[in-house]
């Protein structure tokens, strides 16, 4: 999907224009912004090699009938041929966990449907990542570990087919209001880890059982204009994130539209007070996402909850429609934490909360420590937005975390509540052309 021929388009690349040039070139700890990062091209399907369409395979088109074995079978052969494209064609196709290897690669053609099971036990147990954790749990729809280059590519759809999920979690909640996201069993829609070189572009992406794009411990991996969407409404699908980002380098998120009863974007990497001693946590660095539209989510960028260390995060050139938040940090009480050089710029729109900075207290556990960790947060800036809110300045003073070197610079903001900045809530807050309900407040 390319945004730039909407009328949200225009309004990216009007404020693509207007961006100061050291905002395209550097990242916000000052070092440069790579080449890597403006070679924005979907590659290609064809230049993957030999194409294996699936139904000439015996893999049937019918939406009622389980096809995983025969999918699977498709993926086996193009592996033990040196590797290709598994091509779903137009049709609907049924289908539990799927495991891509090494050399192959998923295409979907137009009006193609890879709908994944509503059954969990078509999705096998296996060692994988989930919530700041590394254990067994149940394995995605598409699954790629250790497959450097992988691409998932076409003008088709993944369907997770989470209604009943969706409406089993909120019964089981009204049983046990303390249940967490994984005691209501369900499978996430798309899985990638251990891998380098990674392309995702032009799918849509839809109704995702739980998180719907997990990258973990990856590489150098861009999302192209896709279409993620899971509803808050009649029935609300729970915890499906648009993109989890979970100990990851060089991560670009590009001409994406996003709508999600989640978070649009979360920076994962570990929980828990030794969080960062853990080998399997890490952090996030050099994340760009632009040129993005987002519909309702809880928030547009969120570093947590299970977060450790994020650093150059880049957010800018958005339109937002209906977010609960912009710019969430969720300082978790149980969990050291670092997030640092975080820019949002040229962004339009709309949210409940502009800036949100609080305890994020839900399924604490100091897992028998007694002292709670600190936690920190610096060089945030926001600066060139225009932006109607509830609330701008939704943040807590705590002994938990400490925030410094924050700026807000040629804001332009319509705020329903008392518009106040606790500027002494952060140690060098900078306040530059801040115009709140048509009155430059600094």
């Amino acid at each position: 999907m390319n945004f730039r021929n909407t009328t949200f388009g225009a309004l990216l690349l009007t404020m693509t224009l207007a961006s100061p040039a050291t905002a395209q070139d550097l990242f916000p700890d000052g070092t440069p912004i790579s080449d890597w990062f403006t070679e924005t091209d979907p590659v290609s399907s064809e230049t993957l090699g030999k194409t294996f369409v699936i139904t000439a395979y015996g893999v049937q088109n019918d939406s009622t009938q389980l096809q995983t074995e025969k999918i699977q079978a498709v993926i086996e052969e193009a592996h033990r041929n040196g590797g290709g494209v598994v091509v779903i064609p137009r049709g609907t196709f049924l289908s539990g966990s799927l495991f891509f290897r090494p050399g192959t690669h998923l295409h979907l053609q137009e009006g193609a449907v890879l709908k994944g099971s509503d059954d969990i036990s078509n999705f096998p147990i296996v060692q994988t990542r989930i919530e700041g954790q590394t254990l067994d749990y149940f394995a995605a729809l598409v699954n790629a570990d250790g497959v450097d280059g992988f691409t998932i590519s076409g003008a088709g759809t993944i369907d997770g087919n989470g209604l009943r999920y969706w409406k089993s979690f909120w019964l089981r909640r009204k049983v046990n209001p303390k249940c967490t996201n994984m005691d209501e069993l369900r499978p996430r829609l798309v899985y990638i880890s251990n891998s380098k070189n990674v392309q995702l572009s032009g799918v849509r992406l839809m109704n995702s059982p739980f998180w719907t794009t997990h990258l973990y411990k990856c590489e150098y991996v861009k999302l192209l204009g896709l279409h993620i969407y899971s509803p808050y409404a009649p029935v609300k699908a729970p915890s499906t994130d648009a993109v989890d980002v979970d100990v990851c380098s060089n991560v670009l998120i590009k001409d994406c539209y996003m709508s999600v009863n989640d978070d649009a974007v979360a920076l994962k990497g570990g929980k828990g007070p030794l969080a960062d001693k853990d080998e399997n946590n890490g952090s996030n660095y050099n994340i760009i996402i632009e040129d993005c539209v987002y519909g309702f989510c809880h928030s547009v960028l969120t570093c947590g909850s299970e977060s450790v260390h994020n650093r150059n995060i880049v957010l800018r050139r958005i339109h937002v429609e209906n977010a609960q938040r912009l710019l969430w940090l969720k300082m978790r009480p149980d969990t050291p934490q670092n997030y640092e050089y975080i820019a949002v710029e040229d962004v339009s729109g709309n949210a409940k909360s502009f800036l949100f900075v609080k305890p994020w207290t839900q399924f604490f556990d100091l897992k028998g420590h007694a002292e709670i960790p600190l936690s920190y947060s610096s060089q945030v800036t926001m600066r060139n937005i225009n932006f109607e809110c509830d609330v701008l300045f939704d943040v807590n003073h705590s002994d938990q975390y400490f925030l410094r070197d924050f700026t807000f610079e040629n804001l332009n903001i319509q705020a329903k509540k008392k518009p106040e900045i606790h500027t002494e809530y952060v140690e060098n807050f900078s306040l530059q052309n801040v115009i709140i309900n048509g009155k430059k407040e600094y």
